[in-house]
C-alpha cells in the first residue's frame, strides 16, 4: 500500500502549516547545498583516486635477471 497523490498533497499542506513556507524554503535550499557539496566531494575523491592510479601505473618496475629495475630514476 503506497501513498496516493491526494494523501501526499494533504501531508504537504499540513507540513506547510506547521513549519511555514519560509522555513520550508530555507530547509530546501540548505538541503540542496548539502547534496551539491556531497556530490562535489565524492567527485573530487574519485578524481584523486584516478590520478593516484595513473601515477602508480607509470611507475612500473621491470624484472631483468632476478633484479628489480624501476622506471623512475
Amino acid at each position: 500500500m503506497g501513498f496516493g497523490v491526494t494523501e501526499l498533497l494533504i501531508l504537504l499542506v499540513i507540513v506547510a502549516l506547521l513549519f511555514g513556507t519560509k522555513k520550508l524554503r530555507t530547509m530546501g535550499s540548505d538541503l540542496g547545498s548539502a547534496v551539491k557539496g556531497f556530490r562535489s566531494a565524492v567527485k573530487d575523491a574519485d578524481d584523486k583516486d584516478s590520478i593516484e592510479n595513473n601515477t602508480q601505473s607509470s611507475e612500473s618496475a621491470h624484472v631483468i635477471e632476478g633484479e628489480i629495475e624501476s622506471d623512475k630514476k
